[in-house]
C-alpha cells in the first residue's frame, strides 16, 4: 500500500511539473465560453502518421478501453483526432482536450503541435525522461480539461503509457464525474431523504431531485427514478459486521440476492418477479475489487442483474463498507433499466450518487 501511496504522489508532481504555457494562471478567464461537447467524448490533437502507427494505438487502447460489467460493447470514451494544423477555436473548446506529440517526429503536424509548449519546455523535455504529461482545466472554455502526453522518442512516450494507464484514465474520468456532480445536484436536492437517512438509518448520501422513495425499511432502503429512457435504481441496505470474510464475493452475491429477493421487484406491488444476480454469462462475470471508499477500505462489485422471469435486466455497480463504530456492514448498490440504449452514462451516474454515501462518523452539519 505504501508503494502504491509513493506512486501515485509522484505522478501528481510530475503532472504539475511542466509548464505548457508561460502565462499559466495569469490570463483573464472570466470570459472564457462554456465547454462544449457531451459527456464521454474526446478529442485527441496529434501527427496522423503516429495516430495510425503504434503510438496512436496505445491511445485507443487506453481511452477506447472497454468498460467491464455492461450488457453490451461500450468504450469508456469516445474519441475523434483532430490535425494539429485544423485545431480551429471551436473544436479548442471541448471538454475533453488530448494533445499528444514527441520531439523525434518532424512532419508539419508536429510542428504545429510543438507551439502549445514553451522553449523551456521543450528543452526540458530533452533533458528529463521522467516527465510525460501535464494537465490544464479551463484553458480555451470553462469546465474544460486538458491533458499533454509528450517525450522525446514515440518509444519512451509509448512505454509510459503503457505504465500509467490508470492514472490517465482516471484524470478524465473524475473530470466527467466532477460536471456530472454539479449537475446532478444543481437541481433542488432532496435533502428530505437525506436526513431521514440520518435518522433513522445512522448513514447519509445526497439524493438528487427526481428520485423517489420506494421502501424504508430497518435495513434496506430503495430510491427510484423513471423516466422514458430509463429507470434508474439505488438502495442501502446493512447488517451486522462479523469478519472480513464478509467482503468475499461469493458472501456479497449471496446477500445482495438474499436482500433483492425479498425488496427488488419489476412492479412492487407484484412480488412474484424479483431481481437476481445474473451469473450465467461467462464473458460478462460478477467482478469484485478492492477500493478505498472515501478514505476507507471497501470492495466495489459490478456484474448484471436480471428478473427471476427474464423479463428484464441492466448493469449494477455497489460498494461495501463498515462502520466500525456501529458494528454495521453496509452495501450500497446502483441498477439501471434502459434496453436497447448505452448504459455507460448512466452508471457514470449512479458511481456519482453512490461516492456521496456516508458513515455516521462522516457527517457534516
Amino acid at each position: 500500500m505504501k508503494t502504491k501511496i509513493l506512486t501515485i504522489l509522484s505522478l501528481i508532481t510530475i503532472l504539475i511539473s511542466v509548464g505548457c504555457s508561460e502565462n499559466d494562471g495569469k490570463r483573464d478567464k472570466t470570459f472564457l465560453p462554456k465547454a462544449t461537447g457531451r459527456a464521454g467524448e474526446m478529442i485527441v490533437v496529434m501527427d496522423s502518421a503516429q495516430w495510425a502507427g503504434e503510438l496512436g494505438e496505445e491511445i485507443k487502447q487506453t481511452f477506447r478501453a472497454e468498460l467491464e460489467g455492461l450488457p453490451r460493447d461500450e468504450r469508456m470514451f469516445k474519441i475523434n483526432r483532430v490535425d494539429p494544423t485544423k485545431l480551429n477555436n471551436l473544436l479548442k473548446g471541448v471538454k475533453n482536450l488530448l494533445f499528444v506529440m514527441t520531439l523525434d517526429s518532424r512532419s508539419g503536424q508536429s510542428k504545429v503541435l510543438k507551439n502549445y509548449f514553451t522553449k523551456s519546455s521543450l528543452d526540458r523535455i530533452k533533458k528529463d525522461s521522467s516527465i510525460y504529461v501535464h494537465t490544464k482545466t479551463d484553458e480555451f472554455a470553462k469546465g474544460q480539461s486538458i491533458m499533454y502526453l509528450f517525450s522525446s522518442t514515440e518509444k519512451a512516450l509509448i512505454q509510459k503509457i503503457k505504465g500509467n494507464k490508470d492514472v490517465l484514465q482516471n484524470y478524465f474520468n473524475n473530470a466527467e464525474k466532477d460536471r456530472l456532480t454539479k449537475g446532478l445536484f444543481k437541481a433542488k436536492e432532496s435533502k428530505g431523504l437525506r436526513d431521514m437517512l440520518r435518522k433513522e438509518h445512522e448513514c447519509s448520501m445526497r439524493v438528487p431531485f427526481g428520485y423517489k422513495l420506494v421502501v424504508n425499511e430497518k435495513g434496506f432502503i430503495w430510491f427510484r427514478q423513471i423516466n422514458d429512457e430509463s429507470d434508474k435504481n439505488v438502495f442501502i441496505t446493512y447488517k451486522d459486521y462479523i469478519s472480513r470474510e464478509d467482503f468475499q464475493k461469493g458472501k456479497l452475491i449471496l446477500w445482495r440476492d438474499s436482500v433483492a429477493g425479498e425488496q427488488l421487484f419489476e412492479d412492487p406491488d407484484l412480488t412474484d418477479s424479483y431481481i437476481v444476480t445474473e451469473t450465467s454469462v461467462p464473458y460478462i462475470p460478477v467482478t469484485t475489487k478492492e477500493t478505498n471508499f472515501n478514505g476507507k477500505y471497501g470492495v466495489e462489485m459490478k456484474g448484471l442483474w436480471k428478473t427471476n422471469n427474464l423479463s428484464m435486466g441492466g448493469p449494477f455497480l455497489g460498494f461495501s463498507v463498515v462502520d466500525e463504530a456501529l458494528g454495521r456492514i453496509y452495501y450500497i448498490e446502483g441498477f439501471v433499466y434502459s434496453p436497447g440504449k448505452n448504459q455507460r452514462e448512466f452508471m457514470r451516474e449512479m458511481e456519482v450518487i453512490l461516492s456521496t454515501f456516508r458513515i455516521k462518523e462522516e457527517f457534516k452539519s
